[in-house]
């Protein structure tokens, strides 16, 4: 008698909307839930690859920031304070956010130092 109202076709799918998981009461499963979940293939996922190798020219760079702020640091107890030890301090907080903590901190504390002579010290002597 089914089969002659549908007059021979199949029914269609469900979609989530047949028994739910009786097991678990008021919980529907995850799998009800028909969701695609996939991971895409990037630019980003060929540089990952490649870290291993720009991994060294990182930290070189990371470095190179910290010892130009510790040079300009020491440069600015001999000349252009202001300037030089400003330069100092920008380059160490530059430093330390790229990861080089120790040297960033030299060249702040250097370069601070540099422009609080100037400032203070100096004017009177």
């Amino acid at each position: 008698m089914d089969e002659k109202k549908n007059h021979g076709m199949e029914h269609a799918p469900n979609h989530g909307e047949g028994k739910k998981n009786q097991d678990y009461v008021g919980i529907e499963p995850d799998s009800s839930r028909n969701e695609e979940f996939a991971t895409e293939f990037t630019a980003d996922d060929q540089v990952r690859e490649n870290r291993g190798e720009s991994a060294r020219a990182d930290s070189d760079v990371n470095t190179m920031y910290g010892w130009i702020g510790i040079i300009l640091a020491i440069a600015s107890y001999f000349m252009w304070p202001i300037i030089l030890g400003g330069a100092g301090v920008i380059l160490g907080f530059v430093s330390r956010s790229r990861g080089a903590d120790t040297l960033g901190n030299v060249a702040i504390a250097g370069g601070a130092i540099s422009i609080i002579i100037s400032l203070f010290i100096i004017p009177f002597v």
